[in-house]
């Protein structure tokens, strides 16, 4: 089965990564269950698949090769890395429906990770070779075929990715980190921008961390102080949530 796609007019996306005028509640990290010690995972039984999956910006690009540099530091060797800018990556693997979808639902490893940023809708993230979005149960098919009952990590940095913390999404085994709220855009995904802010909170605080709950803690944190250091009013609220069978999972090589 494939990736479903929906058609995304990418004119609109010009416009995600600006700041609105309205005073934001604090966010909330949300668990499953009480925390408590998840499963060890060696670095070498870790599988990822990291996906920029927009070329309006390097950003996307420059995200997923920091994260891989700190990750295969960490000892994790299967890796799998796609862009959506051929032209400036030539080699690299391209993020088309077939490329991501078939990296998602390859079996394979003792936990799983999956890393995208690009932009994004409350329809899902842009997969711009595509021409086109994922959507919540289409990850969510993709991670059911490829990673199972294993202990698998998401993370979606997008404006709107708080709708990737949907209901199917939330199984026991998995853990969900969001750059926005469902309602809210993420910031830093203009064209001069080196990171995302969420992409740059999360590098920033990876080395720091101990477990992906600590990770997505910090990661908040540094998100809502950048947004405030930036005057921006209307927070992007970064979502979390951690299964009770992994809620204390380790982050690889820690």
């Amino acid at each position: 089965m494939t990736v479903r796609l929906k058609a995304l007019l990418l004119s609109l996306l010009v416009g995600a990564c600006t700041a609105e005028s309205v005073e934001a509640p604090p966010p909330v990290v949300r668990a499953s269950g009480p925390a408590m010690a998840g499963p060890s995972v060696p670095a070498a039984g870790w599988r990822v698949v990291l996906i920029a999956g927009d070329n309006n910006t390097q950003a996307f690009d420059n995200g997923v090769d920091a994260l891989r540099a700190k990750l295969a530091r960490r000892g994790v060797r299967d890796i799998r890395v796609f862009t959506s800018d051929p032209a400036a990556n030539p080699g690299k693997p391209v993020a088309t429906a077939a490329n991501v979808s078939g990296a998602l639902r390859t079996p394979g490893g003792e936990a799983c990770l999956a890393f995208i940023t690009s932009h994004g809708d409350e329809s899902g993230f842009v997969l711009r070779q595509a021409r086109g979005t994922v959507a919540p149960s289409s990850l969510d098919a993709a991670l059911d075929a490829g990673c199972g009952t294993r202990p698998t990590v998401v993370v979606v940095s997008a404006c709107h990715s708080g709708v990737f913390l949907s209901p199917a999404m939330r199984q026991p085994n998995r853990i969900v980190l969001s750059a926005a709220a469902a309602d809210r855009v993420s910031f830093g995904c203009g064209a001069g921008d080196q990171y995302t802010y969420f992409d740059q909170c999360l590098l920033q605080q990876f080395d720091g961390a101990t477990t992906w709950q600590q990770l997505a803690g910090t990661t908040r944190d540094c998100v809502l102080k950048l947004e405030r250091d930036m005057g921006i009013r209307r927070s992007s609220m970064p979502q979390s949530f951690f299964g009770s069978a992994v809620a204390g999972l380790r982050i690889p090589g820690r």
